[in-house]
């Protein structure tokens, strides 16, 4: 299958637009061209091409889309680095304390997550004004870029809650700065980004001939994702707590995440768990991916259209990686929620005394998204992990755990030097195990068929059993103690939903869900002040840590944007 990269280096040269608050400043083709130039289809395939390019070209290793950088707020990961002022604003992230309105990160990500939306816009008001006559792409092509509108609002609406909506792709740039950020409550924003998601679906073909588009079953995922997260809901204005489970939005999760659905789409779970982290082509867009960020190199541009947004993510091995910075570190909580039991299933209290690599069993997807102090980085034998300072540039304040999803082998071709470390290795947005989960995690909510929820599970964790094509020696090599099953009883639906939680966890772990599903469930506070107790002894820099409810949920709208709102923004609660 043909694979589509977004040209980063052709959007360059069309729409550039600054976001946040003059976001949109430029929604309309200008310049000297008229109707004939605009309405050519070469000009507005090229349109397209930046809306999906915005995607790649406008993100960087401070702003990474794949919100790792907002992921260690989790009990999931460390921000790392070489202490607590290197990358100082995500530590004020990481223990909850210090965050200010003005940070540039909670600013930089607004702006540059509306640049992303207003390329979609303006390919919008172009496509809306074709004849399909003229252009036959045009409803699949405006299908796509409303399904990029809605993940552009649906990463803002995780991040600050209350958000303005750019759905009117015809409002002037006067318009744009009049928008009010509480027009539409908590519900109701899920609502507009279900609209754009579904308005996808229904126009999307089954398959696309390249695979960097959207097609039916991205949309199905996004749909019952987003679903989900209106489900619980968020709508008294003066808190952030869960006031109710809406079974009405779980039955559409159910609906739109239809087995029949996926699998016309070609979606079905890799046999291998490590399959979805390797930079090779057989690999990559396989059947698991169900939409993925298109990396390349090789392609003709300097250095090729690489993800360098995972660039301070690499470990500082001297004479190999050096530069490396070391952040997004596995936090000792995460390393202890893939112990076993000697049944190989999740130990209980997993918690109660951190995991021992010779002497407890362990999921086998532990050594597989976790590097351990004792194995080989990246599965190279030529790069031993220690606790020492290669292995911690921070000398052991965060820990000498190694995040292995994001990286690629050292000694391979897939590792890119550049201003920072890159790899053309695609980075996937909707997984398939990520919507039996979610298929999972309603059909318990709705308590209609836990046998079923408990079946989808299953099929992860039978995965997992059968995953060790990359650490088949490690029990000989290094006493590891690998031990996963499935689970064979009956359970009420207070334990499956235990059950779907924990596995959400450790199957999609450093995937950069883990705060947003805590949130989500109403849960933050309570886990991650009980986390930074735990963690206080592995961890020092969680001593004066607290999360405050109604108040660290969200991020705050940013001082910048309330500045030139015209008075139609309000701040989020919490005494910002």
């Amino acid at each position: 299958m043909k694979k589509f990269i977004y040209a980063a280096a052709l959007a360059a040269t069309l729409l550039s637009t600054t976001g946040c608050n003059d976001f949109l400043d430029n929604p309309k083709p200008q310049g000297v061209l008229d109707d004939s130039q605009v309405l050519n289809p070469l000009y507005v395939d090229n349109l397209v091409i930046s809306a999906y390019a915005v995607w790649i070209s406008a993100e960087d290793i401070n702003s990474s889309f794949s919100m790792w950088n907002f992921d260690v707020r989790s009990d999931d990961a460390y921000k790392g680095g070489n202490g607590t002022e290197d990358g100082d604003v995500f530590h004020q992230l990481e223990i909850s304390q210090g965050i200010r309105t003005t940070n540039w990160n909670i600013s930089d990500m607004w702006q540059r997550l509306y640049n992303c939306i207003s390329r979609a816009n303006s390919a919008l008001q172009v496509l809306q004004s074709m004849d399909s006559k003229d252009y036959p792409q045009r409803d699949t092509r405006i299908a796509e870029m409303r399904f990029l509108r809605a993940h552009g609002h649906f990463l803002l609406k995780r991040l600050y809650k209350y958000i303005p909506f750019a759905v009117d792709p015809s409002l002037s740039p006067e318009d744009y700065n009049n928008l009010s950020n509480r027009e539409f409550t908590n519900d109701q924003g899920w609502q507009l980004i279900i609209d754009d998601f579904e308005y996808a679906f229904n126009n999307l073909p089954v398959k696309q001939d390249e695979v960097g588009r959207p097609n039916r079953a991205a949309a199905a995922a996004y749909l019952a994702k987003t679903y989900l997260y209106k489900a619980y809901h968020q709508d008294d204005v003066n808190s952030h707590q869960v006031t109710s489970i809406d079974k009405d939005d779980l039955l559409k999760v159910v609906e739109y995440t239809d087995p029949a659905i996926m699998l016309a789409s070609g979606c079905a779970l890799e046999p291998d768990f490590h399959n979805n982290f390797r930079p090779e082509p057989q690999y990559e867009n396989g059947p698991e991916s169900i939409w993925a960020m298109q990396y390349s190199f090789n392609d003709g541009t300097k250095n090729g259209n690489c993800n360098w947004a995972y660039g301070l993510i690499v470990p500082n091995i001297p004479g190999v990686t050096d530069g490396g910075c070391d952040f997004y570190k596995p936090s000792q909580n995460l390393v202890n929620a893939f112990r076993t039991d000697e049944n190989g299933l999740p130990v209980d209290n997993f918690n109660a005394r951190n995991y021992e690599m010779t002497t407890d069993y362990a999921d086998a997807r532990l050594f597989l998204t976790v590097g351990m102090p004792g194995t080989p980085y990246m599965f190279n034998k030529n790069y031993m992990m220690d606790r020492s300072a290669v292995w911690s540039r921070s000398n052991g304040l965060y820990g000498y755990y190694v995040t292995l999803k994001q990286n690629v082998d050292p000694d391979g071709e897939y590792l890119v030097k550049g201003a920072w470390w890159g790899s053309p290795m695609n980075r996937i947005v909707l997984r398939y195990a990520d919507v039996l989960l979610m298929r999972a995690e309603a059909l318990v909510q709705l308590n209609q068929d836990i046998p079923g929820a408990i079946d989808l599970v299953n099929q992860l964790r039978n995965r997992a059993r059968q995953s060790t094509a990359m650490i088949s020696d490690y029990q000989a090599l290094y006493g590891v103690r690998i031990n996963v099953r499935a689970y064979t009883g009956a359970y009420s639906q207070a334990q499956a939903l235990d059950i779907v939680k924990r596995e959400r966890r450790v199957e999609l772990a450093m995937e950069s869900d883990r705060f947003f599903d805590l949130v989500r469930w109403g849960e933050a506070a309570s886990v991650l002040n009980k986390y930074y107790a735990e963690e206080a002894d592995d961890c020092s820099i969680y001593s004066q840590a607290s999360f405050t409810a109604d108040k660290n949920e969200y991020l705050p709208i940013p001082f910048a944007q309330m500045s030139a709102s015209n008075g139609h923004y309000t701040q989020n609660i919490g005494n910002w």
